[in-house]
């Protein structure tokens, strides 16, 4: 649900009708990133604390500077905060805005990947090693080189190659890297730099990454995101386009592209048929939820499929201290994913 509408909301009954509860409550977390590692569901979601400013387009009243890591034995199972897996002050290169992470594992070794503002108040992806999947996590002194905005997911392939994707728009300062090098003009405006309607809309990018899975294996690569003609969906189309989000799952050999439309509040989804595209899009994962932002992951424990999202029913419609929430999707017979709406009757 936008924004606007929340001054109008009956919480108590509103979680009433909500299809899924909060993992947990003790603290607020958002855009979780879940795996099922070793027999087990380990998520990793950003941790939300109120800055005190007002809100903005730029995340400002985000203060956002460690993660936790949750566990869970089985889906039915609680979730447990495993508490601090990396803080903001025991990365080198970065100052601020740990915002929403993902994680990978190779062999014994499991990687976080998260993006974050250095000193100069440009958003990079770093990268942190730990030997277990509830950290702590050691972070490399430097991002990865020509790594850029925000919202790193990686995909381990069939064939055993890791593929980062990632970006995200206003605040995620996607539109500042339109010529291949950060545009710094108009620095407290969220939309500057942003294409017109009728202009092809801003696309996520791709990279493989190295063996070792601390740099990328090649320049980063634009997603197209296509129409059920072939072309390239519109910067205008606000309930279409990629704003930010990204993740990549796969089903019955398709590669399932799916990301926030942002201002409009859907999560939607497009299908190729390799990891680098083109996806055609394919429709709505999840109708908007309470509070601004909408942020998910799928993730497949044995046969089933999850959605993990999150929304700001717990907190009353505060828009930056959300909670994360988890709920089976349907891969229908045709390829295409049933819609889901996060609460009953709405």
């Amino acid at each position: 649900m936008p924004e606007e509408s929340i001054d109008h909301i009956d919480f108590d009954e509103l979680n009433k009708k909500a299809i899924s509860k909060p993992l947990v409550t003790h603290i607020y977390t958002a855009d979780p990133s879940a795996h099922y590692f070793d027999g087990k569901i380990y998520i990793y979601p950003s941790h939300d604390i109120d800055a005190g400013e007002a809100f903005d387009d730029l995340g400002s009243h985000f203060a956002m500077e460690d993660y936790h890591v949750l566990s869970m034995d089985s889906i039915d199972a609680e979730a447990k905060d495993n508490g601090i897996a990396l803080h903001v002050n025991d990365v080198p290169w970065a100052e601020q805005q740990m915002w929403a992470p993902d994680a990978a594992k190779k062999d014994d070794k499991y990687y976080l990947f998260f993006p974050a503002k250095g000193y100069d108040g440009i958003f990079k992806i770093g990268v942190a090693v730990s030997d277990s999947p509830i950290g702590p996590f050691t972070p490399q002194p430097k991002a990865i080189e020509n790594s850029f905005s925000i919202d790193p997911a990686v995909l381990e392939d069939n064939d055993g190659n890791y593929y980062m994707y990632f970006g995200g728009l206003w605040g995620g300062q996607l539109q500042r890297w339109r010529t291949g090098e950060y545009n710094a003009q108009n620095p407290d405006s969220p939309t500057a730099n942003l294409p017109e309607d009728n202009e092809p809309a801003l696309l996520p990018f791709v990279a493989k990454l190295t063996d070792d899975l601390l740099e990328f294996a090649e320049k980063p690569k634009e997603i197209e995101i296509l129409d059920e003609d072939g072309n390239l969906l519109l910067a205008g189309d606000n309930n279409r386009r990629f704003f930010e989000a990204a993740w990549m799952h796969k089903y019955k050999g398709k590669y399932y592209f799916s990301y926030s439309t942002g201002d409009t509040h859907f999560i939607c989804y497009a299908i190729g048929d390799n990891p680098y595209g083109p996806f055609t899009y394919g429709g709505r994962i999840l109708e908007p939820v309470v509070g601004w932002t909408s942020h998910h992951s799928i993730c497949q424990v044995e046969d089933k499929y999850y959605l993990f999202y999150h929304d700001s029913s717990l907190s009353k419609g505060v828009t930056h201290l959300r909670s994360v929430k988890m709920v089976e999707i349907e891969h229908m017979e045709d390829g295409h994913i049933k819609t889901i709406s996060p609460y009953k009757n709405i």
